[in-house]
């Protein structure tokens, strides 16, 4: 709704704000979905996990995973939100039929995506298990609702 142009200025920025409320949560989420996977895996306790450097026990060769499960379910979330826009596209009926099959290259293409993704998961969580590899939470550090970080949002709180 924010892309759309036929609307007033004030409507996008309401859609805007509402983007970067939602996105803060997507974020807490996934801080939260590691930090439950990192203590049912008994890599990590329970205080130590919710600071900003919890400490990961690791075994002495374990791989460290560049992404964390927790942004890897992110991932599968937003490919579930495509996959089920584009199967739309496919189903359209006033677009013509070169419309549909493209949209049904990049739906076989999603899914793909999707089913990769999902391996990848499932091998980061059987390799973190059998100690082979491990991630940590990884703080996003969100700067632009933080009224004390964002610069704007603190000249704003000057006046």
């Amino acid at each position: 709704m924010a892309r759309r142009i036929k609307v007033s200025d004030m409507d996008i920025a309401i859609n805007k704000r509402a983007i970067d409320r939602h996105n803060q949560a997507r974020n807490d989420a996934i801080e939260c979905i590691d930090e439950q996977l990192l203590i049912a895996l008994k890599l990590v306790d329970a205080v130590s996990v919710r600071t900003d450097s919890a400490i990961v026990k690791v075994t002495k060769d374990a791989r460290l995973n560049s992404e964390t499960a927790g942004s890897m379910v992110d991932r599968l979330s937003i490919l579930a939100l495509k996959i089920c826009a584009m199967r739309q596209q496919i189903e359209r009926i006033e677009v013509d039929e070169a419309h549909r099959l493209a949209c049904r290259r990049k739906l076989e293409r999603l899914n793909e995506q999707r089913s990769d993704l999902g391996a990848c998961l499932d091998e980061l969580l059987t390799d973190t298990q059998a100690g082979r590899a491990y991630f940590k939470v990884y703080r996003q550090f969100k700067m632009y609702n933080d009224p004390q970080l964002n610069p704007a949002l603190v000249a704003e709180n000057k006046l």
